[in-house]
Order: structure tokens, then C-alpha cells, then sequence
């Protein structure tokens, strides 16, 4: 009983890490980076279609994209969607390929963006600690129920507590490294 409470807190915990780490993909950082269009859907035959299933996009420098349409008809639609998703790029067409330079970013841009991550981190910091809550009121259920004693879930809750501070440090470890990676130039 015990153990499958704290096999979920962790399972739960190891999602919320993860959820964090696609947040803080999606933040620009200067550098090129496919998961930067991930979210660019395209006007595809009618139909809002997400831009890595018409086209494949690589990296071609440090800081330009190249983007390959699967049907060349796809161009036109593929610059308009990458324009108007907000993300300030402009693409460039060469041929059959896109380009999309990346604009090298500002020092109050990247204090914006780095403000973003850090509420971001939180955010999870705050999803690990009410994931203990929910499991540390698991076990004081088990208590009422008398199917574990108070030694067991004072064991239990000391357990959690490794848990969460385990995933907390891997969040700050993430946040670090990102802070650093903005802050490159």
C-alpha cells in the first residue's frame, strides 16, 4: 500500500519534471532549435495541420532553421503560418528550402525570458510539493484506517520528503543550466 502511494508521487513527479523541461524547450534562447516551430500549425489542405508533418525542419547554423516542404505547393503556407504565430521570426524563402534566422536577442529580452523560466520552475516546484501533500494525506488515511502504524507513515512521509527534495534539485539543476544557456551570447 505503502509502496504504490510512493511508486505514483514519483511517477507524478517525474512528469511534472518533464512537463517543465517542454516548457522551457519552447523558450527561445538565440540558438536554433526544431523544437522552437513546434507548435506552428500550418493550413494544410483545409485542415490546421502541425508544421513538422508537411515539412521537416534541421538546423542549418547556429542561428537559422532550415525548413524542407514535403510538397512545394506547402511554401506559401508554410511562411504565413511561421509569421503569424507570434514568434518574431521572419523566413525566408530560397528555392525549395525556408530559411528562418533567428534575431540575436537583447539583454532586457533575455531578463524577460529568464524571469518566464524561473516562474516556470516554480510552477513545478509547487506541482512536486502538492504531489507530497496528496501522498502524505494518503498515508494519514492509511493511519485512520489502521492498515499502517504511526511509525510506518512517519518512515513513509520521511520517504516522500527524499523524493520531493531529489526532484527539486533536478528542477534547479534544469533551471541553472537554462539561466546559463539565455545568458550565452
Amino acid at each position: 500500500m505503502v509502496k504504490d502511494i510512493i511508486s505514483d508521487a514519483k511517477d507524478r513527479m517525474l512528469k511534472s519534471i518533464e512537463s517543465l523541461n517542454m516548457e522551457m524547450s519552447k523558450i527561445r534562447t538565440g540558438r536554433a532549435h526544431p523544437s522552437l516551430l513546434e507548435q506552428v500549425k500550418v493550413k494544410y489542405y483545409g485542415a490546421e495541420t502541425p508544421l513538422n508533418q508537411v515539412a521537416s525542419v534541421n538546423i542549418v547554423d547556429a542561428r537559422t532553421l532550415g525548413i524542407n516542404a514535403y510538397e512545394k505547393s506547402s511554401i506559401p503556407d508554410i511562411e504565413k503560418a511561421i509569421m503569424n504565430a507570434n514568434l518574431g521570426l521572419n523566413p525566408v524563402t530560397a528555392g525549395e528550402v525556408i530559411r528562418v534566422p533567428l534575431p540575436p536577442l537583447t539583454e532586457e529580452r533575455r531578463k524577460d525570458l529568464i524571469k518566464v523560466v524561473r516562474a516556470e520552475a516554480e510552477q513545478a516546484r509547487i506541482a512536486i510539493r502538492n504531489i507530497r501533500r496528496d501522498a502524505n494525506s494518503s498515508f494519514k488515511e492509511l493511519i485512520k484506517e489502521k492498515m499502517i502504524t504511526e511509525d510506518d507513515e512517519r518512515k513513509a512521509e520521511d520517504r516522500i520528503q527524499k523524493i520531493t527534495d531529489e526532484h527539486i534539485a533536478i528542477i534547479d539543476k534544469n533551471l541553472e543550466a537554462k539561466e546559463a544557456e539565455m545568458l550565452e551570447i
